[in-house]
């Protein structure tokens, strides 16, 4: 959508992990239908099972929750540009989306604003939908993309940016921020390492943290490629 105010975007970031802790303790009929969908998963992979792939059931919006929530606005001109950070997050994901759609509701007044992950077209939006449906919370208008044309959806997504319409191969945010010479925390985790220190080492905070971080590098990555001025540290803000 070009001409779109970067004010007017709101930049996000989701973690998610698995329902259950592990897969010994997923309930028969979930255990069931998981090993029906780790078949597909593994296919000729001798040395995996429905056990030893059950870390990425929190990919899945069936079989995995939302933890945390990391959202980003900017403010400001060029120059003096703002990043203000705010995360939804807890144990409750119901109570989570119900807080992270009742600021949506609030924001997104006129449906002329955006939001805008990576690889949000493929994961973080569907996911957000789905997790909703189950959860019986009406989905808000600027997520919803169903009866809508594509030029209506208002959706941006960094990595598609990127492609510049090769749909052949996956860019992590982390590769794009270094290749496009955006400096980015040195973390103790990444995205494959949230379910155990979710689950095993209790440290929600340490995952929000994280989450946080991604939405700054999201949002710069959105910045250098539109040929903005990046964000100056001391201009980001968690509230």
């Amino acid at each position: 959508m070009p001409g779109q105010p970067i004010n007017n975007i709101l930049f996000l970031d989701i973690e998610t992990v698995s329902q259950y802790p592990a897969y010994s303790e997923l309930p028969r009929d979930w255990r069931e239908l998981w090993d029906r969908k780790a078949e597909y998963l593994i296919r000729d992979r001798v040395n995996d099972s429905p056990e030893s792939i059950y870390g990425r059931a929190a990919i899945y919006a069936e079989f995995g929750k939302v933890i945390c929530i990391g959202c980003g606005i900017i403010s400001g001109g060029s120059e003096d540009r703002k990043l203000s950070i705010k995360s939804f997050y807890g144990h409750d994901e119901r109570e989570i989306l119900v807080e992270f759609c009742g600021m949506l509701h609030r924001w997104d007044t006129d449906h002329h604003k955006l939001l805008c992950a990576h690889n949000g077209k493929e994961f973080d939006f569907p996911f957000l939908c789905r997790r909703l449906v189950i959860q019986g919370i009406p989905v808000p208008p600027i997520l919803n993309t169903q009866g809508k044309k594509p030029w209506e959806v208002q959706h941006l997504d960094t990595l598609e940016l990127w492609k510049f319409g090769d749909y052949k191969t996956f860019t992590s945010l982390g590769l794009l921020a270094l290749a496009l010479g955006i400096p980015t925390p040195k973390d103790d985790i990444d995205g494959r390492q949230v379910g155990d220190v979710y689950w095993n080492q209790h440290d929600l905070m340490r995952i929000v943290n994280y989450c946080q971080k991604d939405v700054v590098t999201l949002a710069q990555i959105y910045l250098r490629l539109n040929e903005e001025s990046l964000i100056r540290d001391q201009n980001i803000g968690v509230k």
